[in-house]
């Protein structure tokens, strides 16, 4: 699989921001994925229950980038 699936922030200090290169075309319905781009889709995480509760649909979409790659 080549390319680059996110990118973090590190200029965001409140939260942590996963930035999905190609979050808008990976497959699935991603609701923590956010942002009206052509492209690019944010995840954001603000408090460790952010991460824990959201691991799913974080696991979800890389799952589908990487499916999507293949």
């Amino acid at each position: 699989i080549q390319g680059t699936i996110a990118s973090t922030n590190p200029n965001t200090k409140k939260k942590v921001s996963l930035m999905f290169h190609r979050g808008a075309t990976t497959p699935g319905d991603h609701p923590h994925l956010v942002g009206g781009g052509s492209t690019v889709r944010y995840m954001y995480f603000e408090t460790l229950a952010d991460v824990k509760a959201r691991k799913p649909d974080l696991r979800a979409v890389i799952k589908a980038w990487c499916d999507s790659r293949e």
